[in-house]
């Protein structure tokens, strides 16, 4: 469905974006594909990456809280992934404007550019933090979810569709414990600090991440929350995968953060749908006057009353060995 078609992404020069133009260029043969980020180094390091790649990529510095640029980069636009955001979870407690700026108003600007250059269809990344959040970078996706998913009735007769795709922590990207541990491993440091023992986090590769996006573009009407089933793991585990006899410190809980990743809750329980690989949260609004967008998925398992979807009540956990394994895998892809 990317042959001869324009895609952007933005915050294109971070981990996903990264991998996502590796990918799209090797399967596909897209007319271009525009990094859209605010960055002019990681810019000019990823065009040094993608030498060979530089006939359909174009690189556009800007940033998502730029209406007008925006509106400028997406003309004649068919996709857009919208994987730009303020992430950090103690920096966004610590500059709550700066994170509604980039995570609220600019999803805002998205959706407006979309609709304005007619834009085929749009994914926006969310997060496991958006399910019943708890900071704030979690309460700023959760309104960027609702104004994506909203944004699909203000299309009138235009032809813009607007979905999610939601998952959890992502092996190795930037800014994620994985890089963290093995850089300190690496300057030998004599041990590895935990927040608390009873740590859980889903676990999906850069891979995966991709190609189940790729999966959404083609499955989406609009509006749905589309998410993967993914394994779990215990952070004492992933420490155990990386050093079986390096020394825990425990330092204790940050600011905003779960002891368990949440991709849906109990709340959404009434319009979650199952397939065989992931799950489909159905909007709870009329979309594109459809009438309720459940019945779409009449045909498909609804999950139970009070479902819940944690890493910390997964029915799969990987093993020690099978961490170790991914890591392996996937260390080329690694962002420190």
């Amino acid at each position: 469905m990317f042959n001869n078609k324009s895609i952007l992404i933005t915050g294109g020069t971070g981990s996903f974006g990264r991998h996502f133009t590796s990918v799209i260029c090797k399967i596909y043969k897209p007319k271009k594909v525009i990094i859209f980020s605010r960055d002019e180094q990681k810019q000019f390091e990823m065009s040094q990456e993608f030498l060979k790649q530089s006939s359909v990529l174009r690189f556009f510095i800007g940033d998502v809280r730029d209406q007008q640029r925006l509106n400028m980069a997406m003309k004649d636009v068919d996709y857009v992934v919208h994987a730009a955001a303020m992430k950090h979870v103690p920096a966004a407690e610590y500059n709550p404007q700066e994170c509604i700026k980039t995570n609220i108003i600019g999803a805002e600007n998205v959706i407006n550019a979309s609709i304005y250059c007619s834009v085929k269809k749009v994914i926006a990344l969310s997060t496991d933090k958006a399910a019943n959040p708890i900071n704030l970078y979690g309460a700023t996706k959760l309104a960027s979810d609702k104004l994506f998913i909203g944004a699909n009735n203000l299309v009138g007769n235009g032809i813009t569709r607007f979905s999610l795709v939601r998952y959890g922590n992502v092996i190795g990207s930037r800014g994620s414990v994985l890089p963290l541990f093995l850089k300190m491993i690496k300057n030998k440091k004599s041990f590895l600090p935990i927040t608390d023992q009873r740590m859980t986090r889903f676990w999906i590769s850069l891979d995966e991440g991709v190609k189940f996006v790729f999966k959404s573009f083609d499955r989406m009407k609009g509006g749905e929350i589309f998410i993967p089933k993914i394994p779990s793991i215990k952070i004492l585990d992933l420490i155990k995968a990386i050093d079986a006899k390096i020394k825990i410190k425990k330092i204790g809980i940050r600011p905003g953060e779960k002891i368990h990743e949440l991709l849906c809750v109990k709340d959404e329980a009434i319009n979650t749908v199952e397939f065989k690989d992931y799950y489909i949260i159905a909007p709870t609004i009329m979309v594109n006057n459809s009438g309720k967008f459940i019945n779409n998925y009449s045909n498909n398992k609804k999950v139970k009353e009070n479902f819940e979807y944690s890493s910390g009540t997964n029915k799969k956990f990987l093993t020690i060995p099978q961490i170790k394994k991914t890591i392996e895998q996937n260390i080329n892809l690694i962002r420190f």
